[in-house]
């Protein structure tokens, strides 16, 4: 078995830059990029980033809701995301969507 090695806090702030940086693409480069696409593709969507944020919170003793990651990672709520740039989805698109959630985050 592998030691563990120690992140630096160069490597730390490298990929928290990197992070805010794929932030900055997907909430205001490409906006028009939908999540259903992207959890159909990639595996994972804008709300995956967000809850991957709260858990990362959770493990470190910040409380913090669902709701209110989505809206630290959106810089919105979610109505106001949905209402400015959400589209509707073809219905083979929304089954293909059942399956890469089920695969992806249903796992659970």
């Amino acid at each position: 078995m592998s030691t563990p090695t120690k992140i630096t806090q160069a490597e730390i702030e490298l990929q928290a830059a990197a992070f805010r940086r794929l932030q900055q693409h997907l909430m205001q480069d490409r906006t028009d990029v939908q999540n259903i696409d992207m959890m159909n593709l990639a595996g994972f969507c804008r709300n995956c980033l967000s809850r991957w944020y709260q858990e990362a919170a959770d493990e470190r003793g910040i409380e913090m809701g669902k709701e209110q990651a989505r809206e630290l990672f959106y810089g919105m709520t979610m109505d106001d995301w949905k209402a400015n740039y959400q589209t509707d989805a073809k219905p083979e698109t929304q089954e293909a969507f059942k399956v890469a959630f089920e695969e992806n985050v249903g796992k659970g």
